[in-house]
């Protein structure tokens, strides 16, 4: 029987993602400063194995890794002429480790620049920038995209609508959250309200968060208020939590929740209606098998 197509797929009610790429890097001798989308090219194994520990752990879809694959990103790693082939080598080694039945999802980051008028990059120069990265991971194979830890609703706007320009395939955008007192708002003060008022608007087939910086309790406060906002709407809500809200030592970011306590708070925010669900900063393939446990018992 032919794979379910990913729109198909959600209408499961539930497709467990993987979780993170960065910290997996770095536990595994990956120094910072490295272009991490390099490594598609110079070490694709490592970014095979990263994927095939999530894939072991029970995930129905990985993200590339392509977070700052885009050509302004690039730039800064005097690597901008080699987008389309980063791209494209993310794209297959993701498809070789999630085989025939499972999906991969073409991730799509900030670019870290502001557009006018609070920076200087046009609107018109970003969407191309974009729509490029889009089309080589289209080209090479993902089943949908993930516009992902945006702060700014405009830059993530431009960037699921480049997305919309070069391919029909389904498109989820996920911001990161801090808390706003009693509410919720991005770093660029973006509320949930804006947030779902905005990208449902463009077509968009999930919307939800990732990152940021809270608690678990308030990972699943942000879970509830947006599928209360969403109902009705035939958007699916997706939700990477943190593995906990970071601490410091000696100069370090550690995250300390268990791998059962992340399983646990995961099932919830699931409870509370995001279809979507895995993990961000910290989570590892066992914090993924955690959830994967409570989630599908």
């Amino acid at each position: 029987m032919a794979k379910k197509s990913l729109k198909q797929k959600l209408s499961d009610g539930l497709l467990l993602l993987d979780g993170a790429m960065g910290t997996q890097l770095m536990a595994r001798g990956i120094g910072a400063g490295r272009c991490n989308e390099m490594l598609n090219i110079e070490s694709p194994n490592l970014i095979l194995d990263i994927h095939r520990d999530y894939f072991n752990a029970g995930i129905d879809a990985v993200y590339t890794n392509t977070f700052g694959a885009n050509e302004i990103t690039l730039a800064r790693h005097n690597l901008a002429d080699k987008a389309e082939q980063i791209n494209r080598a993310a794209v297959e080694i993701a498809r070789k480790a999630a085989g025939s039945e499972r999906y991969v999802i073409g991730d799509i980051g900030p670019c870290g620049e502001f557009l006018k008028p609070l920076g200087t990059l046009e609107p018109a120069r970003l969407k191309g920038v974009y729509a490029k990265q889009a089309k080589a991971l289209c080209d090479g194979g993902v089943d949908g995209f993930i516009v992902e830890t945006f702060m700014a609703v405009d830059e993530a706007k431009v960037a699921a609508q480049a997305v919309k320009s070069v391919c029909s395939l389904p498109v989820f955008v996920s911001l990161a959250f801090d808390a706003a007192g009693n509410d919720f708002r991005t770093m660029m003060g973006a509320s949930v309200e804006m947030v779902i008022s905005e990208f449902s608007a463009i077509g968009v087939d999930a919307i939800g968060f990732n990152c940021g910086t809270l608690k678990m309790e308030q990972y699943l406060q942000l879970a509830q208020k947006f599928a209360k906002l969403l109902a009705g709407k035939n958007i699916s809500l997706i939700a990477k939590p943190n593995g906990g809200k970071p601490e410091l030592v000696n100069g370090k970011a550690v995250y300390k929740l268990s791998d059962k306590d992340f399983g646990d708070w995961l099932q919830k925010i699931h409870k509370a209606g995001a279809a979507l669900v895995g993990g961000c900063c910290g989570t590892t393939p066992k914090h993924i098998a955690a959830a994967e446990k409570r989630l599908r018992q």
